[in-house]
């Protein structure tokens, strides 16, 4: 039924505007009927649970940082199914984003293409809706202002901690988003090893045990990707998120037309489920489970969110699946890794993690 709504009506309306109405809906829904969807639609089944990052997850399929920037709408979310959702990015001081039109649909690759440009409203402001009252783990993404300076990176990212820290139940720094001038940079272990180590000693302020995680590209190379692992390990840090949006517009079946319409943007969906997969598989044979991995791109099926644990992620996050597979996709991908454990030699997910890859 939403594959047939979407294809009849979402996809001829502007991006940006559904995105929007979705997130009002889900407000108005969850005052509703909110209740009752956390009854059908949350997963209770015990062997699906995972704990990582010194939290309890009900099951390992989250949300990931794009579509609740604001933490307007995360208990709602929560009440779709989602095991954990990621708010954000947000950055230190309120910034209008990038101008519109800055995100668009390519449904023949079920991929977006977005240059958003971390719109949000601001740490201060974004604090204020983080209440204590939620139903699971929420993680907080932050990101750099368009208008800080790198030199002075580094302090806005702290700023951003010392107000979000406190209500974040696992903290992720964005060095990767292509949408912001020079971020990308920031992933250099030159200037991510000193924001990095600003950010945790911020964090230790407020608690020793919060998580710190860091989100990467899927457009590293391998000596990067094994750098900043390593500099994960030196730090001490969490976890790594990976991957991004890329950059890439290999392999897509919309005509070269569409694309270049859309023009500049980071591109999500299913046409980065290979190499988010093979960052995944990289991650995991240099860091094991000394670390907690959180696999996110591409992932639309409860096979492809399967292949991601199973190769050492411990949690996944989809976002672009959401887009394109409607509010119920969270409640088949339950029913699809209980169906796949089933068929398994495992008795729980967390059994399976990494169960295929070499640490």
């Amino acid at each position: 039924m939403y594959r047939i709504f979407f294809l009849c009506v979402l996809r001829w309306l502007p991006t940006e505007w559904v995105h929007h109405v979705a997130l009002a809906s889900l407000r108005l829904f969850m005052a509703l009927f909110g209740g009752l969807a956390r009854r059908v639609l949350r997963s209770s089944e015990p062997k699906l649970a995972v704990d990582a990052l010194g939290l309890h997850f009900a099951h390992p399929v989250g949300l990931a940082a794009g579509f609740d920037k604001n933490a307007t709408a995360y208990e709602a979310l929560a009440a779709l199914g989602f095991g954990f959702v990621e708010v954000g990015t947000v950055t230190g001081q309120a910034q209008p984003g990038n101008p519109k039109p800055r995100l668009f649909r390519l449904p023949a690759d079920r991929a977006l293409i977005n240059r958003m440009g971390f719109n949000n409203l601001g740490a201060s402001v974004v604090a204020t809706h983080l209440t204590r009252r939620r139903s699971v783990p929420i993680g907080v993404n932050i990101g750099k202002t368009k208008v800080v300076s790198e030199e002075d990176a580094a302090s806005d990212y702290v700023h951003s901690t010392r107000l979000l820290g406190p209500l974040a139940d696992y903290l992720v720094v964005n060095v990767s988003s292509p949408n912001t001038p020079g971020l990308r940079n920031l992933q250099t272990v030159e200037l991510l090893r000193p924001l990095l180590s600003s950010v945790k000693a911020e964090l230790a302020k407020i608690s020793p045990r919060r998580p710190l995680l860091v989100k990467i590209a899927p457009d590293l190379d391998d000596a990067d990707i094994d750098a900043i692992a390593d500099l994960a390990l030196e730090l001490e840090l969490d976890g790594i998120i990976a991957t991004n949006t890329t950059i890439s517009r290999a392999g897509l079946q919309s005509s070269a037309a569409q694309v270049e319409a859309c023009g500049a943007g980071g591109l999500s969906g299913a046409i980065l489920k290979a190499r988010s997969l093979e960052v995944l598989k990289r991650l995991y044979a240099k860091v094991g489970r000394r670390l907690t991995l959180i696999s996110v791109g591409g992932i639309e099926t409860a096979d492809d969110a399967w292949a991601r644990l199973c190769a050492g992620a411990s949690l996944v996050q989809i976002y672009t699946g959401f887009v394109y597979r409607g509010p119920l996709v969270v409640w088949s991908l339950q029913r699809g890794l209980s169906r796949l454990l089933r068929a398994s030699k495992f008795r729980t997910i967390a059994e399976a993690v990494g169960s295929e890859s070499t640490p």
